[in-house]
């Protein structure tokens, strides 16, 4: 069994693979980055940034972005819009224009306001072609969609050289094949109140882990502090009583999507999760809620 971590797309990765090839770690590597080459909202030429600059216009992208705005206009379909891929306008409002890792500082003096964009129905996609066409005046943000994606694509791909990998892509964990553990893949949730302690354990066989939470991604505006997760229906960061959503699923995008959906919908939501999933809920108390297939999983 090999551990490999190394920073890619704005955050920490984990790979592990069981048995194979010991260079699947680099091979992983290089794929998140050329993936974050083509997805990043802040780099001069990626797909995303030369779609966001010529919205109204056809735009030339790599068929691994034809699927990024597939998979995102599914979601968005999938959840009546509370997945938006259009929410970037309103993260740029609320300061997040740059890099995480630059955001803190620039942001202090950003006045924020609402930005309601929803113009997610109206995006085009020539697979034929492989070029996409936005809405003028939309700003495309892969945040909630592309890390997980990412994790799926480069499991997908490296899988047949190890007997099992895991790939975790900031907390968008997809898993494959042997874990070399009775128990499975055994992924750590943290606690979202203080991420160096543990909340909890789960073990499943394979499939995806994904964890939504206000607590991560914070920052200070000049009015106060936002976070990353946005309503789209306010256009502004969301509120309620949830601080982390963590859902299991069979592929790490549909987990990603499925958390912030269930994140937005607050604690009722769990009534009426989508029957692929399993989730666990964190309120701002402390309190945990949990669909019913949960408590089999849980260490």
């Amino acid at each position: 069994m090999l551990d490999e971590r190394f920073c890619a797309m704005g955050t920490t990765v984990h790979i592990r693979t069981v048995g194979g090839r010991s260079t699947v770690a680099q091979q992983a590597q290089l794929r998140l980055a050329a993936l974050e080459s083509r997805w990043s909202r802040f780099r001069t030429g990626s797909d995303v940034s030369e779609l966001n600059r010529s919205a109204g216009h056809w735009v030339p992208v790599a068929s691994e972005t034809i699927l990024l705005l597939q998979r995102s206009m599914d979601a968005a379909r999938a959840t009546d819009g509370r997945f938006d891929p259009t929410v970037g306008a309103a993260l740029i409002a609320h300061g997040y224009d740059r890099t995480f890792a630059d955001v803190a500082q620039h942001a202090r003096d950003v006045v924020p306001h609402p930005a309601i964009d929803a113009s997610w129905p109206a995006i085009e996609i020539d697979v034929a072609t492989e070029t996409a066409c936005l809405p003028p005046g939309t700003v495309f943000d892969p945040g909630g969609i592309g890390k997980g994606l990412a994790a799926d694509l480069v499991t997908q791909e490296l899988a047949d050289q190890v007997d099992g990998i895991l790939v975790n892509v900031g907390g968008d964990v997809r898993m494959s094949g042997a874990s070399g553990d009775p128990a499975g893949w055994v992924v750590t949730i943290d606690d979202p109140f203080n991420p160096e302690q543990e909340l909890t354990r789960l073990a499943i066989p394979g499939g995806a882990i994904a964890t939504s939470s206000k607590q991560g991604r914070r920052w200070q505006t000049s009015t106060g502090s936002a976070h990353h997760i946005i309503d789209p229906r306010t256009g502004r960061p969301a509120e309620g009583t949830v601080a982390a959503v963590t859902v299991i699923a069979a592929e790490a995008w549909w987990a990603e999507v499925q958390a912030t959906s269930l994140f937005l919908q607050g604690p009722d939501g769990l009534e009426q999760a989508d029957d692929t999933i399993e989730a666990l809920v964190v309120l701002d108390d402390g309190t945990q809620l949990a669909t019913p297939g949960m408590g089999a999983v849980l260490r």
